[in-house]
């Protein structure tokens, strides 16, 4: 197993700006291509994962702007809208993890959250719609009624509540959040990384397309796998 790191600049409370989006997109992408790279682990430096965008980089005037790009449709994005990564991605948070911290997260396939994590959505508390997915991925994780309840009102809730929401797999004591993390895509690893693949890749065509076009797709599942080395050595 590889990890990949992209150098970014920090922001106070890791603010996320254009540069930083385009580091992540770069690693996730990288990490879509390389076939020796088979699990992908996103960690944040510092206290906190994010505080949000770090809003002029992004809504203010020309001078404030930096580093942003124009969206490369070949590229994974930080929240899988336009493309998702079709090997596992587990990532850790820690502390204050809003807005696009939480996004990111539900883009992912697994997340390791220490015991101080604080979430919230607050862009309505800000005159702004979610620009991330979040009205969708609530909605899958959480169901409707608790993806209003945290949305419409844009309040702060703990790890215990986002492991009730579904929002993240495990919670650990902080510090012990990256660790996990790694051990995670470890045992991930240890299976054969084109049925792993298939899984991810069938269960994401029942989200697009329903359940029984994931069905159909369970031939096609068995072919890709089942001739495999890796499957006559499984057996």
């Amino acid at each position: 197993m590889s990890l990949i790191a992209a150098p970014l600049k920090k922001t106070p409370q890791n603010g996320m700006t254009p540069v930083m989006f385009d580091g992540i997109a770069e690693a996730m992408s990288r990490l879509e291509k390389d076939p020796n790279l088979w699990v992908g682990v996103l960690t944040f430096a510092g206290k906190h994962t994010t505080a949000g965008l770090d809003m002029p980089k992004f809504f203010g005037n020309k001078d404030e702007k930096s580093g942003e790009t124009t969206p490369d449709e070949d590229r994974i994005d930080a929240f899988a809208l336009r493309r998702r990564c079709t090997k596992p991605v587990v990532m850790a948070i820690q502390g204050i993890t809003f807005t696009v911290g939480i996004e990111m997260m539900l883009g992912v396939d697994i997340v390791i959250a220490a015991d101080n994590c604080r979430f919230r959505q607050l862009e309505p508390k800000r005159g702004l719609a979610v620009f991330g997915g979040a009205h969708v991925r609530y909605i899958q994780r959480a169901g409707w009624g608790n993806a209003m309840y945290h949305l419409l009102r844009a309040d702060e809730f703990d790890a215990a509540r986002a492991l009730q929401l579904g929002f993240v797999q495990e919670v650990v004591p902080v510090g012990q959040q990256v660790a996990r993390a790694r051990e995670i895509a470890s045992e991930i690893c240890e299976c054969a990384p084109l049925a792993v693949q298939e899984i991810k890749r069938g269960a994401f065509v029942y989200l697009q397309e329903g359940e029984a076009a994931a069905f159909d797709e369970i031939d096609s599942m068995r072919e890709k796998t089942l001739a495999t080395e890796d499957a006559k050595e499984g057996m």
